[in-house]
């Protein structure tokens, strides 16, 4: 009898947790997207997609990417139409991507929902045309949201303002000036060691010395085109970039520029040791913190961009808006559904949630009215960031507050914050976005595949010597531009305008 009442007791159990289980809710959808780099983060275990849940009411199946060739491979799959998600998320879609993926019914047109579903996404595109213009088809669809950043990493001009104190100097508005600037540092030991070490001008590659092609009043894209009052030219054959390519020559003759510049990586440059002599005069870069310690982040600040003809112009290297972020397929039953809850992301508190967390929690305001991270650095870096939020990894959609980073509690963290939006100003984004058909496409790339390739090197062999700049050195490397389909890449694109 006993043992009988052990079974029925057992029975009873097994069958409340089946009832349990089987009444247990589904996930509402399947989300798919790509989150990799180095923030081991796992979607499944995250508290935002938690806390999204706990907001908004809708959970998900998560399928997430880690690795970037495997993303690829799966975009080309979807592209396909093979075993569609509802929805995708930190999606890394290409203009091409979208294009096609909508062009082929495998993602629907989000416009028709805006409105309604997501009155703050809406909002924004209504205060900001161009935002909007940039995210819309030939056809007036929006098929993919963006990620909205008006503080985007540019590569910038960094200068050690305490070599500039030591040295007596002041900050270079001019070429002319700068190289003087650059002069005094080779010459003046402003690092102290008695020693001539110091590398005035550090870059990577001529992409990245191309930045410096404002103080000649050029901003061409890495198509070599700028657009204009309608207009597209390109600076390449201009008599202006042969004046900055004598200048960087001249600079290169006098050491003036890192010798290894054209070899070197971020890491191979990189400083870690913080009692380590810093040698960098003036750093093409991001931000300094690329090749050295947080400690002497201090010591440098971002130049405005030099005067040329009386104007200050720098390029923007990606504009406001990231595009192809976040899709949805024509698998999902309920898409309004999915605008409301991305719509979140495009609010002040939702952005704080995808990328701090949540106040009190993960953060907190102190009482000079900044705010700070709850937990030491190295618990937001290796726990914080990676469990509790989405910063980092893919890009996701939303609207980044740059107000909320100009609060930061560390000083040099918000005087780079207020330097880049000082940057913003003089900043020019070169040719507008826009979304080409898969043919002019795929002979832009044919195009750009052969002249570039071309134009990097010659001009870097330009700048180090290699090639004398000659009339009949400069005239052969004008008439090859033309022979590798400059002309054509300018009508293209001039084209694409209309």
């Amino acid at each position: 009898m006993r043992r009988g009442a052990i079974w029925i007791l057992v029975f009873v159990m097994l069958f409340s947790t089946a009832c349990a289980e089987s009444t247990q809710k589904a996930p509402d959808f399947l989300m798919e997207g790509y989150d990799g780099g180095l923030t081991y983060r796992v979607w499944e275990t995250n508290l935002f997609f938690e806390r999204m849940q706990e907001k908004t009411g809708v959970s998900f199946q998560l399928r997430q990417y880690s690795d970037e060739t495997g993303w690829g491979e799966r975009k080309q799959e979807i592209l396909n139409g093979t075993d569609l998600p509802d929805v995708l998320f930190k999606a890394e879609l290409s203009s091409s991507e979208v294009r096609d993926l909508y062009q082929d019914g495998y993602i629907i047109d989000l416009k028709p929902y805006l409105e309604t579903y997501a009155p703050d996404f809406w909002k924004i595109l209504q205060e900001n045309p161009e935002w909007e213009k940039a995210i819309t088809m030939a056809d007036g669809a929006i098929p993919a949201l963006p990620a909205i950043n008006k503080l985007q990493n540019n590569d910038a001009m960094w200068i050690n303002t305490s070599w500039l104190k030591k040295l007596k100097l002041e900050m270079p508005k001019t070429a002319e000036e700068l190289t003087e600037v650059l002069r005094a540092f080779k010459t003046g030991d402003p690092n102290g060691n008695r020693q001539q070490d110091e590398i005035p001008l550090a870059f990577l590659g001529m992409w990245e010395l191309r930045f410096l092609g404002h103080a000649f009043g050029m901003i061409d894209n890495d198509y070599y085109v700028t657009a204009k009052d309608g207009t597209v030219t390109s600076s390449l054959t201009s008599d202006e970039n042969r004046a900055f390519l004598t200048w960087l020559h001249q600079l290169w003759e006098e050491g003036l520029l890192d010798h290894d510049g054209f070899s070197y990586t971020d890491t191979l440059r990189q400083i870690t040791d913080e009692k380590k002599d810093i040698p960098y005069g003036m750093i093409m870069t991001a931000t300094p913190l690329t090749i050295l310690p947080s400690t002497a982040l201090e010591q440098y600040s971002m130049m405005e961009p030099l005067v040329y003809n009386g104007k200050q112009i720098y390029r923007d290297l990606t504009g406001d808006v990231i595009r192809g972020t976040f899709a949805i397929t024509s698998a999902c039953k309920e898409p309004e559904k999915l605008v409301a809850w991305v719509n979140y992301l495009y609010t002040e508190e939702g952005n704080r949630l995808a990328y701090y967390g949540v106040e009190g929690e993960e953060y907190v305001w102190n009482e000079d009215g900044l705010w700070e991270w709850s937990d030491a650095m190295d618990t937001v870096a290796d726990v914080i960031i990676p469990t509790h939020t989405i910063s980092e990894g893919g890009i996701a959609p939303g609207y980044t507050d740059t107000a909320f980073q100009m609060k930061y509690r560390e000083k040099s963290t918000r005087e780079a914050v207020e330097a880049l939006t000082g940057l913003k100003q003089f900043s020019v984004f070169p040719y507008p976005p826009v979304t080409l058909d898969a043919e002019t496409e795929k002979r832009v790339a044919e195009i750009q595949d052969d002249l570039s390739r071309y134009a990097e090197k010659t001009m870097a062999c330009f700048v180090a010597g290699d090639i004398e700049l000659t009339d009949e050195n400069w005239d052969t490397f004008c008439k090859t531009l033309e022979e590798k389909g400059l002309q054509e890449m300018i009508g293209i694109w001039q084209n694409a305008l209309r």
